[in-house]
C-alpha cells in the first residue's frame, strides 16, 4: 500500500520553491481584481517544440520503430534504441497558462509529449526560476501522443522500452521551449474572467477492457473583461494512437490536430490536457480518420467554449503534496494471459518511482487535480463524482507532473490485461491515489470556505 507520510513540496529543492509563494509582481497584481470582480490575473502563451531533426518518436516499442541493430556506431546523432524520427510539416507545441490570485500563483504547462517524469518536471522549475518566471504551483501535464519526441528521459528502462536514450539536446530543446512558453504568457498577464464549460464528446473513443467510458469534454475559458480571448483549457481523456506504430513522423496525434484547430476557432492558445485516461484508446485509427475525429473534438471544444459560464465566487488555492508508493514489481501474470502464478513479480527497482506527487487546484466552485501516470476511467469517475459533493464541477489531468504507468482499481489489478500489465505497484496503489486526491480537494473547499 501506499505509505502514510503525505509531504508537501518543501522538502523537494526547486519544485519545493514551487509553494513558497508568488513573485512580488504576482503579488502587486493581486489587487488588480478588485476593478474586475471575480477577475484573476491570467496569461497564456505558445511556443513552437523545435526539436533536432532525427529526435526519435516516443510511444510505441515494437520492431516497426526500432533500429535493427542499436546504433553503437554513432550513426545517428540523437538515437541509440530506435529510427530517427521526421518531419512532415505537423507542429508540436508547449502551451502555457499563468493564474495569479489570492496570493497563489498556478503554471499550467500543456505540452506535446508522451509524457513527463519527476526529474523531468523538477528541471523544468528550476530553469523557470533561473529564467525570472517564478513556477508557482506548477502542472506539466503531457498530452500523451504516441508519435512526440523521445530522448528526454533519464531512465535505462524507460529508453529501451518506448523513448530511446536520453540525448542532452532534444531534453534541452524541450525545456528551453517550455520555459519559452511561460515566460510569454507571464508578458501578457492581466485581469481576465474564467469560465467553465461542458460538452459531450462524439463517440470516437473505447474502453480497452470493456468499462465505462467518461465522455465529458470541459473546457476553462479564459477572457478578458472586454470578452477578448485569452486561453482555453481542454479535457478529455484519449491515447494519442490514432497514428501507428509504423509512423515515424512527429506529430501531436488527434489531441494535437484538434488543439491546432480550436486556437484557430477561439484565436488563443489552447492546452490540451488528457483524463483518466489508462483505458480509453481511438475507436479509429489513420491519418484520414484523425482528420475527422480531430475536427470533431474541436468543434466539441469550441461549443464548450461559448457556452461557458463564469466560475462562482470563491478564491484560488493549490496544494502540491508527495506520496510515497510501494516498490515497482511487473505483475507477469496479468502480462502472460493469466498462466503464471500471482505472486510471481518482476522486480523494478529504480526504473519507476517509489514517491510522487499530486496537485489540486480550486477557482471558485471549479477544481482539478493532476494525477501522474495513466489512470483508469472509473479512478477519474470517483474523483469527478466525490469532487461535486463539494464543487460544482472537478475534473481530472493525467499524465502530469510524474509518471507512475497505469493506475486501475484493486478489483481490476488482477485481471490480466494490457492494461493491468503496466499497472506496477500493489492492487491497492491506484484506489489509494484516488482517495489522496479527492482528499486534497477537500482540503481546498474548507480551506476556501474558511476566508
Amino acid at each position: 500500500m501506499i505509505g502514510r507520510r503525505c509531504r508537501s513540496l518543501p522538502a523537494f529543492g526547486a519544485l519545493a520553491l514551487a509553494l513558497a509563494g508568488v513573485t512580488a509582481t504576482a503579488v502587486a497584481a493581486a489587487s488588480a481584481p478588485a476593478a474586475c470582480p471575480g477577475c484573476v490575473i491570467a496569461g497564456a502563451g505558445r511556443a513552437p517544440l523545435t526539436v533536432p531533426d532525427g529526435t526519435p518518436l516516443a510511444g510505441y516499442g515494437g520492431f516497426a520503430r526500432r533500429l535493427i541493430v542499436p546504433d553503437v556506431l554513432d550513426r545517428y546523432p540523437h538515437t541509440f534504441w530506435f529510427k530517427p524520427g521526421k518531419r512532415d510539416g505537423e507542429s508540436l507545441a508547449a502551451r502555457a497558462l499563468v493564474l495569479e490570485r489570492d496570493g497563489t500563483r498556478v503554471v499550467w504547462v500543456a505540452v506535446d509529449m508522451i509524457a513527463v517524469d519527476r526529474a523531468f518536471t523538477e528541471t523544468v522549475a528550476s530553469r523557470l526560476l533561473r529564467a525570472g518566471a517564478r513556477p508557482g504551483v506548477l502542472i506539466l501535464s503531457a498530452s500523451h501522443t504516441h508519435s512526440g519526441p523521445g530522448a528526454f528521459v533519464d531512465s535505462a528502462l524507460m529508453g529501451f522500452l518506448a523513448a530511446d536514450r536520453e540525448d542532452a539536446a532534444v531534453r534541452e530543446a524541450l525545456i528551453a521551449a517550455i520555459v519559452a512558453a511561460v515566460r510569454r504568457a507571464d508578458d501578457t498577464r492581466a485581469p481576465a474572467r474564467v469560465a467553465i464549460g461542458i460538452a459531450t464528446a462524439p463517440p470516437v473513443v473505447r474502453s480497452r477492457v470493456g468499462g465505462p467510458l467518461d465522455s465529458e469534454i470541459v473546457v476553462l475559458a479564459v477572457r478578458r473583461g472586454d470578452g477578448a480571448p485569452v486561453a482555453a483549457v481542454w479535457n478529455f481523456a484519449i491515447h494519442g494512437t490514432m497514428l501507428g506504430a509504423s509512423n515515424l513522423a512527429l506529430s501531436g496525434d488527434v489531441m494535437g490536430a484538434a488543439t491546432d484547430a480550436l486556437e484557430r476557432l477561439v484565436r488563443a492558445p489552447a492546452l490540451f490536457i488528457n483524463g483518466a485516461v489508462g483505458d480509453v484508446s481511438p475507436a479509429r485509427h489513420g491519418r484520414a480518420a484523425l482528420t475527422e475525429v480531430s475536427a470533431m473534438l474541436a468543434d466539441a471544444a469550441r461549443a464548450a467554449w461559448e457556452r461557458a459560464a463564469p466560475v462562482g465566487a470563491g478564491p484560488l488555492l493549490a496544494r502540491m503534496v508527495k506520496v510515497d508508493l510501494p516498490s515497482p514489481r511487473l505483475p507477469l501474470h496479468n502480462c502472460l494471459g493469466g498462466w503464471m502464478p500471482a505472486a510471481v513479480t518482476l522486480p523494478l527497482d529504480g526504473a519507476l518511482p517509489t514517491e510522487t506527487t499530486l496537485t489540486a487546484v480550486a477557482l471558485g466552485d471549479v477544481a482539478w487535480v493532476a494525477l501522474p501516470g495513466e489512470p483508469a476511467t472509473a479512478l477519474g469517475l470517483r474523483i469527478k463524482t466525490e469532487a461535486r459533493r463539494s464543487f460544482r464541477h472537478a475534473f481530472v489531468a493525467g499524465v502530469s507532473n510524474d509518471y507512475v504507468a497505469y493506475l486501475v482499481t484493486a478489483a481490476d489489478h488482477g485481471r490480466p490485461s494490457y492494461v493491468t500489465c503496466g499497472s506496477v505497484y500493489e492492487a491497492g496503489t491506484g484506489d489509494d491515489l484516488t482517495e489522496r486526491a479527492i482528499g486534497l480537494l477537500r482540503e481546498l473547499y474548507a480551506a476556501g470556505r474558511g476566508r
